[in-house]
């Protein structure tokens, strides 16, 4: 059993071995997001998105001086995507897919050039089969598109530094100049890119056709100035993106933490969204490192500088999200590969195999909600649903908590449609330029004429009008009765209707 497990496997890397390197790893990225793409619902960060990108330009740029200047670019880009193929939730999460199976195959063409062939083969279909590869390949968020921007940046750099030309140098300034726009944590990849180009400078071999030390040192310190002028319209383009982002932050990232210790400990298992996946990862991927020696520099800077950049300034300012670092798993992914180079292919393959075997309850779960945790799913759809069901000409709808990262509202016009009219609404949220509608600050007059009211509120109670607070919970517990309770995962709705002695 154990010599035709080793055949299977043997024939199964003579295949792989004739085909181009991105290829295997690019179609296994494509064939694993694709699967389940819109099982799970839109959750609270896609809603965000949908909310945006269905709005104008105009919109756009107002709601980018209120709130999330720093995806403004995203949710532009995303405007003309879903201008033409619509916002349904496998359309608003193909880009995504796209990003993530572009990586794959960049990944191996930059381990190939890296280490060797293997190396990035190797690499490829280990980031193809993560569960973070899926969770964030099937998100309409801009994380995918920051993780194949980085990759490609990283591979323009290689090129630029081995075979140098103002045309490479353009391509990589194009490249990193779009990966600030997309995410701009993901910027701190450069910290990475400078290190090599300094250390090119000054070890760096001599390039074909230098003959003399003085062309060489000319060459080494054309290098540097070509990379410093490659990086300027990044830092005109993300400059105005990043102050802007920094006037923001108390809104935006309100929910976040300043860094601990204990964090950078989670990191591996948030970013392949398995800790037991992540763990092997890292352990593989050392050994990968101590393997390449000095060839390790570029991916171990590109894994570890971003991580200890964004820890540091989140000990400071509440900035550390693990989902901001998941363009770095890539390059984690191709120092395991320098790894998995090094032993016979079918052992290396049966590895691969593993990673995917034990990220499988997760791959599985993540299908079924994006909520975290995954056990505390909160299902719009199904509120939706018993609306749509008991709807009347007339009714009105009433959400609390309003402004909420669950997004309520948002949930609920998603799937309904057509939802009851928002009765507390005095200004929605485009014309606020926001991601939240303003409501009546005297709910009870705004109240007056409704007879049937459909209460969403987040969370399971068996009493949801004594869960609404404040003068909106006092209109409603005045005026209405509750005629019917449902109580869905996350969410309760309730049918109001006016008491007779109104």
């Amino acid at each position: 059993m154990g010599q035709l497990s080793e055949r299977s496997a043997g024939a199964a890397w003579e295949h792989l071995r004739r085909l181009p390197v991105w290829l295997p790893p690019a179609l296994l990225t494509l064939a694993v997001t694709v699967t389940g793409l819109g099982s799970a619902q839109l959750w609270r960060d896609e809603l965000a998105t949908w909310s945006a990108t269905t709005r104008s330009p105009g919109d756009l740029a107002r709601l980018a001086g209120t709130i999330d200047a720093a995806t403004g670019p995203y949710y532009l880009l995303m405007h003309g995507w879903t201008t033409v193929v619509g916002d349904s939730t496998v359309a608003l999460r193909v880009p995504a897919v796209l990003a993530m199976t572009v990586a794959a195959g960049l990944l191996a063409v930059l381990g190939a050039r890296l280490v060797d062939r293997r190396g990035g083969l190797f690499a490829g279909l280990l980031f193809a089969v993560l569960p973070g590869t899926s969770r964030y390949g099937q998100e309409a968020r801009p994380y995918a598109l920051a993780t194949m921007l980085a990759v490609l940046a990283t591979v323009l750099l290689v090129t630029a530094l081995r075979r140098p030309s103002w045309a490479r140098w353009a391509g990589y300034a194009v490249a990193v100049a779009a990966l600030g726009l997309i995410h701009l944590i993901a910027l701190t990849v450069l910290a990475a890119h400078a290190l090599v180009v300094l250390i090119a400078w000054w070890r760096g071999p001599i390039p074909a056709g230098v003959a003399s030390p003085v062309q060489l040192d000319a060459e080494r310190d054309r290098r540097v100035w070509r990379w410093l002028v490659a990086v300027v319209p990044v830092a005109l383009l993300a400059g105005p993106l990043l102050v802007k982002a920094r006037t923001q932050q108390s809104r935006q990232l309100n929910w976040v933490h300043l860094a601990r210790l204990d964090d950078l400990t989670a990191l591996p298992g948030g970013v392949a969204q398995s800790s037991v996946v992540g763990g092997l990862l890292v352990g593989v991927a050392a050994l990968g490192a101590a393997r390449l020696g000095r060839r390790a520099l570029l991916p171990v800077g590109a894994v570890l500088l971003p991580v200890l950049l964004l820890f540091a300034a989140g000990t400071v300012v509440p900035l550390w999200v693990p989902r901001y670092l998941v363009f770095v798993v890539p390059f984690a992914c191709l120092l395991a590969g320098a790894a998995l180079a090094a032993v016979a292919a079918p052992a290396a393959l049966v590895v691969v195999v593993l990673a995917g075997l034990l990220g499988l309850p997760d791959q599985t779960a993540l299908r079924r909600t994006h909520e975290w945790p995954r056990s505390a799913p909160v299902d719009y759809a199904g509120v939706a649903r018993v609306i749509g069901d008991g709807q009347r000409p007339g009714d009105a709808v009433v959400y609390s908590p309003r402004h909420s990262w669950l997004f309520l509202d948002l949930g609920i016009e998603y799937h309904l449609g057509d939802p009851p009219r928002d009765v507390l609404v005095t200004e929605d949220e485009v014309r606020r330029g926001d991601l939240w509608a303003a409501e009546c600050p005297q709910p009870a007059q705004c109240l007056a004429g409704t007879t049937r009211v459909w209460l969403v509120v987040s969370g399971r109670h068996a009493e949801p009008l004594a869960a609404v607070p404040g003068a909106k919970g006092d209109a409603l517990r005045t005026d209405f009765t509750v005629t019917q309770v449902w109580q869905r995962p996350g969410l309760t709705v309730a049918l109001l209707t006016s008491r007779p002695d109104r």
